[in-house]
Parts: C-alpha cells; sequence; structure tokens
C-alpha cells in the first residue's frame, strides 16, 4: 500500500498541474486515476517508501515539474517562431538525436521519455536496451545544444524520487 501511495502522490500533483482544475470533482478524478495508475504500475522498480525519504521525493517531483515546464515553454517558443515566420518554405532542421537516458530504472527512462515528447517540436520514436532515446526534432541544430542537458536535469530529478 505504501508503494502505491508512493508513486499515487507525484501522479495526482502532475495531473493537478496539467489539469489546472481543482474542483472537487476534479481532485477526486485525478485521485482516482493516479492510485489506479500507481496501482498498475510495477514495484521491482522503486526504492522503498519511507517518511525520510519524503522531503527529497517532494523536492525531485518540484524539480520535474519546473523542468518540464521549462522544456514545454522553450519548445512552444521554438516551434511557434518556425510556424510564424513570414517565409515561404519553413525554415526546418529536421534530424534525430540520440539520447542517453542516463536513469537507473526503467521508470525513469519511461519519464524522461514521456518529458522529451511533451515538449513541442522534439519527440521520442524509439528506444533500445541501454535505456538510449531517438528523438525527433524539427531543429535538430538548436535540439542538440540543450537536449543533453535538459536530460541530465531531468535525470536528477527522476533520481531524487526514485533511486
Amino acid at each position: 500500500m505504501k508503494r502505491i501511495l508512493q508513486l499515487s502522490l507525484p501522479l495526482f500533483a502532475v495531473y493537478l498541474v496539467l489539469t489546472n482544475n481543482f474542483q472537487l470533482s476534479n481532485l477526486v478524478l485525478g485521485a482516482l486515476v493516479a492510485l489506479g495508475l500507481a496501482a498498475l504500475m510495477p514495484s521491482g522498480d522503486l526504492p522503498p517508501f519511507s517518511l525520510q525519504h519524503l522531503p527529497r521525493m517532494l523536492w525531485g517531483l518540484l524539480l520535474y515539474v519546473w523542468i518540464v515546464g521549462w522544456d514545454v515553454l522553450r519548445g512552444a517558443y521554438s516551434t511557434a517562431r518556425i510556424v510564424l515566420t513570414l517565409k515561404k518554405e519553413l525554415p526546418l532542421d529536421v534530424g534525430i538525436l540520440a539520447v542517453p537516458s542516463g536513469t537507473k530504472t526503467e521508470l525513469g527512462t519511461a519519464l524522461s521519455a514521456h518529458a522529451i515528447t511533451l515538449s513541442p517540436g522534439e519527440m521520442v520514436l524509439a528506444m533500445d536496451e541501454e535505456g538510449t532515446m531517438y528523438v525527433h526534432c524539427l531543429n535538430v541544430t538548436e535540439s542538440a545544444k540543450t537536449i543533453e542537458a535538459m536530460q541530465a536535469k531531468r535525470q536528477h530529478s527522476i533520481s531524487l524520487m526514485f533511486e
């Protein structure tokens, strides 16, 4: 039961951030969705739950939400700049980057892939057995400058939560 709570609290927080709706019906729905997802997730990847780890996990969650939010805003700006250009042809520099996840667990790799895919202009196409993610980018030159640094930040926040 503790492991389900350990997973459902961050999932519930992310749900609330994404929906931005704090009505009672949405809070109940978010709690049910978070508990359902947590019950379906494998428990082998998580450290044992303890109240000593709770502040570190909450700090990691806060960092993760901040990093993902910043990455989404950065990607939205870049994508809007591409779309709103006044040239006849869109200034695309499409390509695929290989990004090592750097996480120790499959859950960490999945959260990293999810965070990258949330960002406009970037999408994880595939992952190999070692955890390397293959990311499609609308502007591969711009993404190559920041993607590894952003992945290191995501990996750090995920390690605070789950490793």
